[in-house]
């Protein structure tokens, strides 16, 4: 039984990572696809740039009513809810004619783009913690996947059938997941997976306003909203505009950016997995580990990504290679940003926290695609893409080192919390002594 339930939840792990590739598809397709965005409606990369903050701001609004949904109710469900309003509002984005409109179309993807919380904490009661950084570094091997597939569909596909024609695949695939995660992925009692909880049977526990308030008080916690505030800033300037950066300031053509930033995307890919590897090594050894990971990350991927943006345009080879070195160190962090939420949370409110967590990031992040693009407007792409990601990974580093002082107290604050619990429930289900 026990061995039909561990391959159980990688069959719910697999659903999961083909729901969030082809999300993250969809949602970063608009990068590769903003030269000819722009071409059709005739606007500036600051009119561009309001396009994706004003999905990210949807987002962000509406990722703490997500949080609180998740602990609500069947995360599954939700889920399944979530990819079905993907679908639709990519195919209303489509159908949109006029620049006016299609900035609102495209700002109402925004409203499935806050459903992660309850993914990932759904899979925090499938897997223990000395798991859940590889796990979540799995998962997350979506984003670049889905970055690289996006940039294929925009350079092989568009050309041909046209930009519109790719927002119809992507949004009909978002409902046919929604129909495979509704009948195929199983709510589980939040909790079971914590080691406390190991061979017990527990029932669902409910959603405390009180847990909530006391962890958005926990001091790693505001660390990790400071870190997360700017950390998002870099992937979403990257995302919206490093392929428009190559093809107009250094010159290169279709093939040459996807023979270029394809290596580069599955470096990046591998770096979520590495990060999430390592995170768990670490801290199975210093509770501190998995900061200490996600510091290293941030500090070499703006050395880097430095490095590479300030190589002549002529020394394709040298740009090539730094690029490949910021792709390995820039995902360190991610998967062990979410671990490290859920190490200081309690089961009935990680959606919760996390939904905060994502608030907070996006509400910094919405700004950075309309900010590089008045950046990039004023002096150009190279100026605009580097300032703002080397500054806000510096300050990412900054506020790791606080999360230092902080982590050890917060992390055994709740080990103590579960085994309570543990004890309750054993003494719940041990028969009475006469």
């Amino acid at each position: 039984m026990a061995k039909k339930q561990s391959r159980y939840r990688w069959f719910v792990v697999a659903i999961f990572f083909f729901f969030m590739l082809l999300h993250q598809s969809d949602k970063l397709l608009i990068g590769p696809l903003t030269p000819d965005i722009i071409a059709e409606f005739k606007i500036s990369m600051t009119q561009m740039g309001a396009v994706n903050t004003g999905a990210l701001i949807v987002g962000a609004l509406l990722y703490p009513l997500w949080g609180y949904l998740y602990d609500r109710y069947a995360r599954a469900k939700l889920l399944a809810l979530a990819s079905f309003i993907w679908g639709a509002t990519t195919w209303l984005s489509a159908i949109a004619r006029t620049y006016p409109t299609f900035l609102a179309t495209r700002a109402s993807t925004g409203i499935d783009d806050s459903s992660y919380p309850g993914l990932f904490s759904l899979v925090a009661d499938y897997f223990g913690p000395g798991l859940r950084g590889r796990v979540y570094g799995i998962l997350q091997l979506t984003q670049p996947l889905g970055y690289l597939i996006g940039m294929i569909l925009a350079l092989m596909l568009a050309p041909t059938i046209g930009w519109r024609s790719v927002f119809y695949i992507t949004g009909t695939l978002g409902i046919v997941l929604a129909v495979v995660i509704f009948f195929g992925v199983k709510e589980v009692p939040r909790g079971q997976s914590e080691p406390e909880m190991e061979g017990m049977e527990i029932g669902q526990v409910k959603f405390s306003k009180e847990q909530a308030v006391l962890v958005l008080k926990k001091k790693t916690m505001w660390f990790i909203f400071l870190q997360g505030f700017f950390g998002v800033f870099p992937w979403n300037v990257i995302t919206y505009w490093f392929f428009t950066y190559l093809e107009l300031e250094r010159g290169y053509d279709s093939t040459s950016i996807l023979f270029t930033m394809g290596p580069v995307i599955l470096i990046l890919a591998a770096g979520y997995f590495v990060g999430g590897a390592l995170g768990d090594w670490a801290f199975k050894r210093n509770v501190r580990g998995r900061i200490i990971v996600s510091s290293v990350g941030v500090l070499m991927g703006a050395i880097f990504l430095y490095l590479a943006m300030k190589t002549p345009i002529q020394d394709t080879t040298q740009f090539f290679v730094l690029m490949s070195l910021t792709a390995l160190f820039i995902p360190l962090s991610s998967p062990n940003v979410i671990s490290t939420v859920f190490d200081i949370t309690p089961p009935e409110v990680r959606s919760t926290a996390q939904g905060v967590e994502y608030f907070v990031e996006s509400s910094g992040a919405a700004l950075a695609p309309l900010l590089a693009g008045i950046i990039a407007d004023a002096f150009n792409l190279q100026v605009s893409i580097l300032s703002i990601c080397t500054i806000t990974w510096i300050l990412c580093f900054i506020f790791y080192m606080g999360a230092m002082f902080t982590i050890k107290h917060d992390v055994q604050t709740l080990r103590t919390q579960m085994e309570e619990r543990a004890s309750l429930e054993r003494a719940k289900h041990s028969p009475a002594v006469s």
